[in-house]
């Protein structure tokens, strides 16, 4: 019987166990087509590999097919096929789980101690807000999401450099960015350090240079981290100092205000900080110098420093000098208030769309952004955006929207006495649900949703100079749940039966678009079952909606009600 909450990894864990010692041989099923019949699948070839002649000995499938244990899904049926062996769970109960239990499947659980200490800085927030780059705008946009997502983990987070530019937090706050803006630091202590590392040099300095300091020995001793080769030297400058003072101050100085996750404690020390320099491709050699030169000036300098390097972004049909981030975000609204005016006529000059306008250009932006691998290039169209394509951020958002007017239907519809008041999930009959976009919806989506969280960034150490992260899942994740979401709404009939006596009649914009739905059908007899169909669906599309918030959350995007 399962315990807990339960897991595919757990799951996968226990099957890979169950066959002996060994690489592991399972996977977990996504496509539409293999769920039809299984939901694992060890492969003949990998058998082979492990058994000779590839027969499974009858003991090895017994205890697959009885399998058990914390977090572990329960099994049906386990049995050979061509393919392989192929494990199919107990889809009823696997439902009932899950769907008792939407908060632990939906939101991440907090840590009951504190978590570990991450200096997040992104040093494009320096820059003017006129001309910062599209390279360095998608720096500060995973910057972003990786804070929302060390922070909905329990991770204490201090974001830097503090925004003292107006303008900057103006923008920020139009592209939904939440950064600190207010900060104390003095130069003083490293003033003098870099002074005494001179050591009497008399060599003639630019202007505004305090000195030059060598750093090709701090290369070569910590080789093979992935610094440069190239690193010679450094010209210290008063910005260059400030830069140093606000890490140093954030490492040392715990803020106990700020950003969600931040909290409090001086003088917490170094050894259990790490510090992450989310940085643009144009930016990585200065940072890389700007990180060997704390350590230089500051013996309690954190040892784990880590970089992420965004790659670059290129705009389709700009020759020559790139576009800046503002004049992005104004070439995507507008096109954004086009589309929505071609859609909707002159319900688009409304006031009251101003700000779902606002939040489907920032949807458009970093789904644009966030959807790519942030190390690699990325190739910007300049001419169109798609409202209807399944790739793009306003696709995810309509289809937010469609869940709020579901359950705004089914609101209203029980306000008029169509509809009897939601029962408790426990006396739910999650049976009723064999659809197999329903199974889609909790296997694929919602059962492996805070796994697929978790591994966004990985806090673990790990040898050279630069962090693991995988920014472009959470986006991708939600493009694929909008698509088996879409699919699943327009076909099925979800609010098709009414409580009038044997009537059935899509209140709102609750159903599908099959004759079934269409008002004036009536049954002959009354069929009761139906409401029970009706609301264990219902607590799916709960669990679903959970999971698209918590997911847009993690970008900083707010669920809308309309689009």
């Amino acid at each position: 019987m399962a315990t807990g909450r339960l897991g595919v990894g757990e799951t996968l864990e226990a099957l890979n166990a169950a066959v002996g010692p060994g690489s592991p041989v399972w996977f977990k099923e996504t496509h539409a087509r293999h769920l039809r019949v299984r939901d694992f699948l060890a492969p003949r070839s990998a058998l082979q590999a492990r058994f000779r002649d590839g027969q499974v000995p009858e003991c090895v499938l017994r205890a697959l097919s009885c399998l058990q244990g914390p977090g572990v899904a329960p099994v049906l049926r386990c049995a050979p096929t061509p393919a392989g062996l192929s494990l199919q769970l107990q889809r009823p109960a696997v439902f009932e789980h899950v769907l008792g239990a939407l908060a632990s499947y939906a939101t991440p659980a907090k840590p009951a101690s504190p978590g570990p200490r991450v200096v997040l800085h992104c040093p494009a927030l320096r820059c003017d807000p006129g001309t910062l780059r599209l390279s360095q705008l998608r720096a500060v946009l995973v910057a972003d999401h990786l804070v929302r997502v060390l922070c909905a983990h329990g991770v204490r987070v201090c974001s830097v450099p503090p925004v003292r530019d107006p303008h900057m937090s103006t923008f920020l706050q139009k592209l939904r960015v939440e950064w600190p803006t207010a900060s104390k630091s003095t130069t003083e202590a490293l003033r003098t350090r870099v002074l005494a590392n001179l050591n009497g040099s008399e060599e003639t300095l630019p202007p505004g240079v305090l000195g030059r300091l060598c750093l090709k020995e701090l290369v070569e001793q910590r080789q093979p981290a992935g610094y440069d080769p190239s690193i010679d030297h450094c010209l210290v400058t008063e910005d260059l100092l400030s830069v140093l003072s606000e890490l140093q101050e954030a490492v040392r100085h715990w803020p106990e205000d700020g950003h969600p996750g931040q909290v409090g404690g001086p003088d917490a020390g170094v050894d259990d900080c790490m510090v992450i320099h989310v940085v643009s491709c144009e930016e990585t050699f200065q940072q890389q110098k700007l990180d060997l030169l704390w350590q230089k000036l500051d013996d309690q300098a954190p040892h784990k420093q880590k970089h992420l390097v965004c790659g670059p972004v290129k705009v389709a049909g700009v020759p020559g000098t790139q576009m800046t981030a503002p004049e992005y975000y104004r070439l995507r609204h507008a096109q954004v208030c086009q589309a929505s005016a071609r859609k909707h006529g002159d319900l688009a000059q409304d006031p009251a769309w101003t700000e779902t306008f606002d939040i489907l250009s920032v949807a458009t932006i970093k789904f644009e952004m966030l959807s790519t691998a942030p190390q690699s290039q990325l190739l910007l169209a300049h001419s169109t955006i798609s409202t209807k394509g399944t790739k793009s951020g306003t696709f995810v958002m309509y289809n937010c929207a469609r869940l709020a007017t579901l359950f705004e239907g089914y609101e209203h519809g029980m306000e008029q006495g169509l509809y009897p008041a939601f029962p408790l999930v426990s006396s739910l009959d999650f049976s009723l649900l064999h659809d197999e976009g329903e199974w889609l919806l909790l296997f694929n989506s919602v059962l492996p949703f805070l796994d697929l969280l978790s591994q966004t960034v990985s806090l673990a150490s790990t040898p050279g100079l630069h962090i693991p992260v995988r920014t472009e899942m959470v986006c991708k994740f939600l493009v694929q749940l909008s698509m088996d979401f879409s699919s699943y709404y327009n076909r099925v009939h979800i609010l098709g039966v009414s409580i009038q006596r044997g009537s059935v009649g899509n209140v709102g914009k609750g159903g599908g678009t099959g004759n079934e739905d269409a008002p004036g059908c009536f049954f002959q007899e009354p069929r009761p079952h139906l409401f029970g169909q009706m609301f264990a669906r219902l607590q799916l599309l709960r669990a679903v909606r959970e999971v698209f918030h918590t997911g847009l959350a993690m970008l900083g995007l707010p669920p809308l009600s309309h689009i």
